[in-house]
């Protein structure tokens, strides 16, 4: 059951209204991982995915941006742009929304442990920020393939491998893992 009254587009003209080229920047990307987040579930109603959640989470898993430093997003902030899932957690905690602050706390990468977070002195709490839910891997999964960078464009698996492998072999192993179980 999902806990939004308000459409996920409508809670981020909350936060965006001054920010117009963030705000539909942050929708277009965010519309890309819904589709193939939705459409991979489409395929397995044997998971009984809560389709209407799924949506949502998409939607609202980097809300986080608007408080991070990255000019090359239009993002203006003060934060490292790695702590956007954090941040964006603590937005939709203070909405109420807590199962979709889970997806946006656990969706960098294909999650961080605890021990990469001490290993690279990451600018996050020490504990493991993963995907557990099938949800939650999937929205995760499905961010892989879109650059807020260059929206509009859509990564193969080898790109996505690749970006992946710049921080190490497990996030690549994950991936592989999550491509066998969602393609």
């Amino acid at each position: 059951m999902s806990e939004l009254d308000i459409t996920p587009e409508e809670l981020i003209a909350r936060y965006y209204a001054q920010q117009p080229e963030l705000q539909q920047m942050l929708l277009e990307h965010s519309r890309a991982v819904a589709t193939r987040a939705l459409h991979i579930a489409s395929r397995h109603p044997e998971w009984n995915i809560d389709q209407k959640f799924v949506y949502e989470a998409a939607m609202l898993h980097d809300i986080g941006i608007l408080y991070t430093d990255a000019q090359g997003i239009h993002c203006y902030g003060r934060h490292p742009y790695l702590m956007h899932g954090l941040l964006g957690g603590n937005i939709l905690r203070h909405e109420g929304l807590y199962r979709h602050a889970r997806v946006a706390e656990r969706h960098t990468g294909t999650g961080l442990k605890a021990e990469t977070i001490i290993e690279r002195s990451l600018p996050l709490p020490v504990m493991d920020w993963e995907p557990v839910t099938l949800e939650e891997k999937l929205v995760c999964y499905a961010d892989k393939f879109y650059s807020k960078s260059r929206i509009g464009e859509e990564k193969t698996h080898e790109q996505v491998l690749r970006s992946l492998a710049k921080f190490g072999t497990s996030g690549v192993e994950i991936f592989k893992q999550w491509t066998e179980l969602f393609e």
